[in-house]
């Protein structure tokens, strides 16, 4: 029982203090602005963009597809930027130097992460309902709600992957751009994963994202939870896979940096 106090001890301190440590240069104003700007642009410019090319009658496909897309933004960037922080900081030799749970202080650094993402998307999701008309009368809100949560899930997942190659690569930030364009292209967020090649389409059901955004937009067109619940049962078994992957290559890079004395590079 002391064991597992500890440990939530641990986890909530060190998910607290390195999402702390990643904003800390923020004003609250900025970190706000971010928050309410980029849901807003992301959304407006996709479906501005593709009901012009599409029609009208799409306009719902576009608003579902990016704010939930937005999850990926503290699910990339965020999340690998915990992880990543301890090397640029210096601070990995004492992370790798202490005695606490390895798993505890890996999945805690997306913990806010994904209440962070969750709370983009929500707020891209009232720009589409206020600006751009998006029903959601017929919705089921509470599954709408944990769709959003297992998406976010998934995508920090994938940002605890990247995180660790953050730790064996100086330019990680060029890899998440590409991830998140990929994202973008390949997840159904603007293009339907249907009339994608197959080669790209069997890319696009290995990445998050792809089913969360299929399970919102059922949810909006009046499906009920159970319709859903095969895509979001896959979402969480994607997110998870990238979580285990990403704990194997961080405990790697571990025994990796200490086995050469070496605790910034491997």
């Amino acid at each position: 029982m002391q064991t597992v106090i500890v440990n939530l001890r641990l986890f909530w301190q060190g998910t607290l203090l390195s999402y702390i440590a990643l904003f800390n240069w923020l004003r609250p104003m900025t970190y706000l602005a971010s928050k309410i700007v980029m849901p807003l642009a992301q959304v407006l410019f996709f479906t501005l963009l593709g009901t012009f090319a599409t029609g009208k009658d799409t306009a719902n496909f576009y608003i579902i597809g990016n704010a939930m897309q937005i999850a990926a933004v503290s699910g990339i960037y965020g999340v690998t930027m915990s992880i990543g922080g301890d090397r640029w900081n210096g601070t990995l030799p004492y992370l790798f130097g202490t005695p606490a749970n390895r798993l505890v202080l890996f999945v805690g650094r997306a913990f806010l992460h994904i209440i962070d993402g969750m709370l983009g998307v929500v707020i891209a999701f009232l720009w589409g309902v206020i600006l751009l008309g998006l029903d959601l009368s017929n919705t089921n809100l509470l599954a709408l709600a944990l769709t959003i949560l297992i998406t976010t899930y998934s995508t920090s997942g994938l940002g605890l992957l990247m995180g660790c190659l953050s730790l064996i690569t100086l330019n990680v930030m060029f890899v998440n751009n590409t991830v998140y364009f990929a994202l973008l292209l390949f997840s159904g967020a603007n293009i339907p994963v249907q009339i994608l090649p197959e080669l790209l389409r069997a890319i696009s059901f290995v990445l998050p994202l792809t089913r969360g955004i299929a399970a919102a937009r059922m949810l909006i067109t009046g499906a009920t939870f159970r319709e859903v619940v095969p895509l979001l049962t896959g979402e969480f078994i994607v997110g998870s896979l990238y979580v285990v992957l990403g704990f194997i290559l961080f405990r790697w890079f571990e025994i990796q940096a200490k086995r050469r004395g070496s605790l910034e590079t491997v």
